[in-house]
């Protein structure tokens, strides 16, 4: 259920939606609006009464929720959040572009790539620190000392970092070192996490899993907002089909899927999405094209030689080119890069 404000409602009137809310044993979520204020209700078993917050102070409406995921809906707030990750904001006028390599392997290697893709014009600087690898025997991230050259590739280039998280632990040391908490495919539905994604004090990227239907992927952003956590971005990293030219199908057709059905900015990673570096490029104007908020772009200076997906990471040369090709893309599509 949706507890719609009046224009003009006050602080206190707000708070004292709140109150009743919580007074019978449910939770509260209020959502700031660009006009008034909405507050989603979340933890009732059943149809709540809507009269009993219809007569309250400054409420203009109750409206029902008819969909299972309430709080990433646009029924709960119609127009489409931003999210800020350090200074950069996701799902405003900007195409976002993440770009960095897929694991960090040494001191110098992050910081010739953090180089190179701030000098090509990335927003964000992508690397990981903890690996979750198909095989045990790959190589698995360096953890804790990985987020320490995460951070010093930050402090020199002034690009805020984002890297994944996969498990409890690790989320820890994701939210003292990086200025976003990536939740890897192979975690979308590891429900323990994502809740205690949700009470952490940074923004959550949420990858949509190699086989997740899209109502699947919003309840797992579900579990991140019902904690209090309402910073998520979601993405798009393909899913596993009878494909055999790509490692991955990327399903653009999801990016507008999510923007008719919730709030949510939504990234696409093309390189996940392909395994092919020939790829990358081309999918990633078609991301662009179709309506994505940014990109999640693997990168290495010396890709054949990568401790990981090296197949699927684009050289800074290629960088560069395709950030010149999404900056005659974006005033097409009414963005900026």
């Amino acid at each position: 259920m949706l507890v719609v404000m009046r224009q003009d409602a006050g602080e206190e009137e707000v708070r004292g939606v709140i109150r009743a809310v919580e007074a019978r044993g449910y939770k509260a979520h209020p959502i700031p609006g660009a006009q008034r204020t909405a507050i989603g209700i979340t933890g009732n078993k059943g149809a709540l009464e809507a009269p009993v917050f219809e007569s309250l102070p400054g409420v203009l409406e109750v409206i029902p929720v008819t969909h299972a995921y309430k709080l990433v809906s646009r029924e709960v707030k119609a127009e489409s959040s931003e999210v800020a990750v350090g200074n950069v904001r996701i799902g405003g006028g900007t195409l976002v572009v993440a770009a960095g390599p897929c694991a960090v392997e040494t001191h110098e290697q992050t910081l010739t790539i953090a180089r190179a893709v701030k000098a090509a014009g990335a927003h964000l600087l992508r690397g990981g620190a903890f690996k979750p690898r198909t095989s045990p025997y790959s190589f698995q991230g360096l953890g804790e000392e990985g987020l320490k050259i995460l951070a010093a590739a930050r402090e020199e280039t002034g690009l805020p970092v984002v890297t994944e998280a996969v498990d409890e632990r690790a989320l820890d040391l994701v939210e003292e070192y990086a200025d976003a908490i990536q939740i890897g495919a192979r975690n979308m539905q590891n429900f323990s996490l994502l809740k205690r994604a949700g009470k952490a004090k940074k923004p959550v990227i949420l990858k949509r899993g190699i086989s997740a239907t899209l109502e699947e992927l919003l309840m797992s952003a579900e579990y991140i907002l019902s904690e209090g956590n309402y910073a998520v971005v979601l993405c798009e990293r393909g899913v596993r089909t009878f494909s055999d030219f790509s490692r991955n199908t990327l399903d653009l057709a999801v990016v507008p899927a999510v923007k008719g059905l919730s709030h949510l900015p939504i990234l696409v990673d093309p390189s996940h999405g392909t395994g092919r570096r020939d790829k990358v490029a081309p999918l990633s104007r078609a991301a662009a094209a179709v309506g994505a908020d940014g990109l999640l772009v693997e990168v290495h200076h010396d890709p054949n030689r990568a401790l990981s997906d090296g197949p699927q990471s684009i050289t800074p040369d290629m960088f560069e080119a395709l950030m010149g090709e999404l900056r005659q893309i974006a005033p097409v599509i009414g963005r900026t890069l």
